[in-house]
């Protein structure tokens, strides 16, 4: 794949700390895919940021990488990449988790979530309640 600039989703990023989303799927032979995906539209990385945030998963943060960085970590790492363009349509049940969360998620990681800065330092710019998330949620899901 030619190189292109994608987004993904980090958790403590920038930091010694730093972690990546991964997708977990179960092969035939009772093994595991680890997959890192690559959304092509800084959208899509948001939308399933905000999904993962509905879930009550710790919220990552979206951010562009060089998407041969990615597949050389994927390379290394024995994870794979799983480009995600705009207007990305599964082809398989299995492809669904790539435009909404399994319900189920990894209750220990490799990385430990970073305190959040301390009031006044840094605020959030907006936060949704669990309602606005519940429908967007739904409004997701719809178009699925």
């Amino acid at each position: 794949m030619e190189a292109m600039r994608v987004f993904v989703l980090l958790f403590n990023a920038r930091t010694e700390n730093e972690g990546i989303h991964t997708i977990r799927l179960a092969t035939p032979d009772g093994k595991e895919r680890h997959i890192i995906m690559m959304f092509e539209s800084e959208d899509d990385a948001t939308r399933y940021a905000m999904l993962l945030e509905a879930q009550d998963f710790h919220v990552p943060t979206v951010e562009e990488i060089d998407s041969e960085e990615i597949e050389a970590f994927c390379r290394g790492s024995g994870y794979e990449s799983k480009l995600i363009p705009v207007g990305f349509v599964p082809q398989s049940p299995e492809e669904r988790v790539f435009l909404a969360p399994p319900e189920a998620n990894l209750t220990d990681t490799d990385w430990t979530l970073e305190e959040p800065p301390e009031a006044g330092e840094a605020e959030s710019e907006s936060e949704l309640s669990n309602s606005e998330l519940d429908d967007i949620r739904r409004r997701l899901e719809g178009l699925l």
